[in-house]
């Protein structure tokens, strides 16, 4: 089953917070996103139905399994390099590249992120 686009911004939010701080818990991704705690907790409930994260019983600290890592990597990789982007390209603000790539980020096809990363690589 394909992920959902929130979804994916938790994956990613997840993946940011672990290399930021080392550890996660929901009430983490809660101020991170600015979400309610139990939004959150349902969002983590079927992530873990999903199998892209495990939680600890005990203090509930929040771990991506393999394939949620790999997912994780794949859309901080594409909102990085967006981001990059559209800063070089349209010239805008590193506010409004990070705002407008978070949506981007969830629709773009394969084929023009490709093209996008090559052009990025092609001309530093």
């Amino acid at each position: 089953m394909a992920i959902l686009e929130s979804g994916e911004d938790y994956i990613e939010t997840i993946y940011r917070l672990k290399k930021k701080n080392g550890t996660v818990y929901s009430i983490d991704v809660a101020r991170e996103l600015g979400y309610s705690r139990p939004s959150v907790s349902r969002a983590m409930g079927i992530l873990r139905d999903e199998e892209y994260i495990t939680m600890d019983e005990v203090g509930k600290e929040i771990n991506l399994t393999e394939k949620g890592r790999k997912k994780a990597v794949e859309v901080y990789d594409r909102h990085k390099t967006l981001t990059s982007f559209l800063q070089k390209v349209a010239g805008v603000s590193e506010k409004i590249a990070e705002t407008d790539a978070c949506r981007i980020e969830h629709i773009i096809s394969a084929s023009t992120f490709r093209g996008i990363k090559n052009y990025m690589k092609n001309n530093p």
